[in-house]
């Protein structure tokens, strides 16, 4: 299995991510990690942080020659903005400048700072902020290059920003590119341009917006999870990955919501004999309505999420009511820099804790201390699969 940890704050000088459980001769270099990242930074909206920080990536561990070792893998992300806040975030003994105290409804300030008795926000807000998410990225990257040696791609798209919704066409793996083009990473470009109309007028008045973005896996063979114990079931695996973004508030699978009021006769996704349909080992389906998940294994058709992120609790016209805990009175919270939106960056994170939970299943389900025993093994299920498969059709 494939196990991941983040460490660091967002104003520290780096953040880390150790990732244990890649097989030994996967190719990764730094300049693919950094793509990545640089995909993180994309879509209108987001605050002018996203325009000068860029991320140094640095390679730790577990990394000889570009080829993983089968150890862990270690990676540090410097935060280009550190010199400002050496003194506000040493780690040396000593006192903040200034505490902040007014905490900020929809964040995780108040409840953390009871939690840990802290009498001061920042304590929480900079590990609770979704910078974090790019440590994450960086694990999911490694997870992606494991995915496709068995031909596994995985596509998000903006499909909701605010009240602008989209009914387009689903991006495939070759669209990922065109996708990425928009200012919104959303693929049907007259929502697109609603959706940027809509991010400017809340600019405007300095509010936020929260939004929709869908992730589909293409190519996960059948069996991945398992219905035999609750905690293996990939439904809840994938579920519980995205929930554990910053601000995503939802999770759907497939066509789930909308399930809850079709009759099974419409609801379910019929079955039939393809024979080319070799990642479901010669079955196909004619719908995709459970988004390829049944019984929480994973069918062999494409795997289709829907993850739903609130707006912004950071306001640019701080309104929210709060208290402040230092004098007990009554007020606003405080206004740290922060974006109009982050639901076209929220895809791209979407996109990383999907490979992480996929490749982690693969891992479980074929093994290999290597690359390509991982593949081989892999591709033995797939042919044992199929054979079978042909050998029972009628004749």
């Amino acid at each position: 299995m494939l196990r991941f940890l983040t460490a660091g704050e967002s104003h520290g000088p780096s953040l880390s991510v150790i990732v244990e459980g890649l097989p030994s001769g996967l190719a990764i270099t730094a300049e693919d990690i950094a793509d990545e990242l640089a995909r993180r930074r994309l879509g209108y909206g987001r605050g002018p942080r996203m325009r000068f920080e860029r991320d140094v990536v640095r390679l730790i561990g577990g990394i000889r020659h570009g080829r993983t070792l089968g150890s862990p893998v270690a990676v540090e992300i410097l935060n280009s903005e550190w010199p400002k806040w050496e003194t506000e975030m040493s780690a040396a003994p000593g006192e903040p400048t200034a505490k902040l105290t007014t905490p900020r409804p929809g964040h995780a300030d108040l409840a953390g700072m009871q939690k840990y008795a802290f009498d001061d926000a920042r304590d929480v807000l900079e590990r609770a902020s979704a910078r974090e998410t790019a440590a994450r990225v960086v694990a999911g990257a490694l997870a992606k290059a494991l995915l496709a040696s068995i031909g596994v791609s995985i596509v998000s798209h903006v499909v909701r920003i605010g009240p602008a919704v989209s009914d387009g066409p689903r991006p495939q793996p070759a669209d990922l590119a065109a996708v990425d083009a928009s200012e919104v990473r959303c693929f049907d470009a007259d929502a697109a341009a609603e959706m940027v109309r809509e991010i400017k007028a809340a600019a405007k008045v300095g509010d936020s917006l929260g939004g929709v973005a869908e992730v589909i896996a293409y190519g996960v063979p059948v069996g991945l999870g398992s219905y035999v114990h609750w905690d293996r079931k990939l439904d809840g695996l994938l579920a519980g990955a995205l929930m554990s973004i910053q601000a995503v508030k939802a999770v759907e699978i497939g066509d789930g919501m909308a399930q809850a009021a079709q009759r099974g006769s419409e609801a379910h996704d019929a079955i039939y004999r393809d024979e080319q349909n070799t990642t479901a080992g010669g079955y196909a389906r004619r719908s995709d309505h459970a988004g390829g998940l049944e019984g929480g294994v994973s069918s062999g058709a494409p795997i289709v999420l829907k993850v739903a992120m609130k707006p912004l609790a950071t306001l640019n016209r701080p309104v929210l009511e709060t208290v402040n805990l230092a004098t007990g009175e009554s007020g606003v919270s405080f206004k740290e820099r922060t974006d109009v939106t982050a639901v076209p960056a929220l895809g791209v994170v979407a996109e990383a804790m999907t490979a992480l939970v996929l490749a982690s299943e693969a891992l479980r389900k074929f093994g290999g201390d290597s690359l390509e025993e991982f593949a081989r093994n892999h591709d033995s299920y797939l042919e044992h699969l199929n054979s079978t498969s042909s050998s029972a059709r009628p004749s």
